[in-house]
């Protein structure tokens, strides 16, 4: 319905900004990771939105990039977990990180979330594991744009997509390395493959 919206800040509170668009002021719900990343009240802002459609409401949610509200329409399509939940899940973990949480089985992750137990986390992980690719995230942006740390070295490209996307989450070069070069059957595997089973072995 509304694809985003751009205008002052008005307000920022945890849980929700006012966003003034051509001196009408929108009310929009976004995550607490959101409102740490809005410029101040009285800059120009712009959210890219979900409109929520209830009998008894109509709520917009918000978010900095298209890549934060792709992970949450995911979020919305898995049963138990509506816009509200979804959004106490973007509070905790990033986009990214919970793409990386999702991948690798890491419910524990995701359990951080107020309201989210691990049965929820769980089903989460389960009905999207398929649905994630490293090619969904900004480190594999950064990778494929030569930013990323390049300071491992391996023998084949999947491996080193895989080492150097470990590398840019934080863990160090010999942590990369050991936990990529401890995977069986590596070679049938592509870069995705190979950096779900790593994350697992961190874990």
């Amino acid at each position: 319905m509304i694809a985003y919206v751009k205008g002052t800040v008005e307000d920022i509170a945890e849980d929700n900004a006012v966003i003034d668009v051509g001196g009408i002021g929108y009310n929009v719900r976004i995550s607490a990771d959101t409102a740490a990343r809005l410029p101040g009240i009285g800059e120009n802002a712009k959210l890219y939105t979900y409109t929520s459609v209830r009998e008894d409401a109509v709520q917009l949610y918000g978010f900095m990039s298209k890549n934060d509200l792709d992970i949450f329409r995911k979020c919305i399509t898995v049963s138990g977990i509506g816009p509200k939940g979804a959004l106490s899940i973007l509070s905790v973990l990033d986009a990214d990180s919970l793409r990386f949480a999702i991948m690798s089985g890491d419910a524990k992750s995701i359990t951080k979330a107020p309201g989210i137990g691990a049965r929820t986390a769980e089903r989460l992980i389960l009905e999207l594991k398929d649905k994630i690719k490293i090619d969904d995230t900004l480190i594999e942006q950064e990778i494929q744009s030569g930013r990323a740390v390049s300071a491992v070295k391996a023998d084949t490209p999947q491996k080193q997509e895989a080492m150097e996307a470990l590398v840019s989450l934080g863990y160090g070069n010999a942590e990369a390395v050991k936990a990529v070069n401890s995977i069986e059957g590596i070679e049938a595997m592509d870069s995705g493959a190979v950096l779900k089973a790593a994350l697992k072995k961190m874990f």
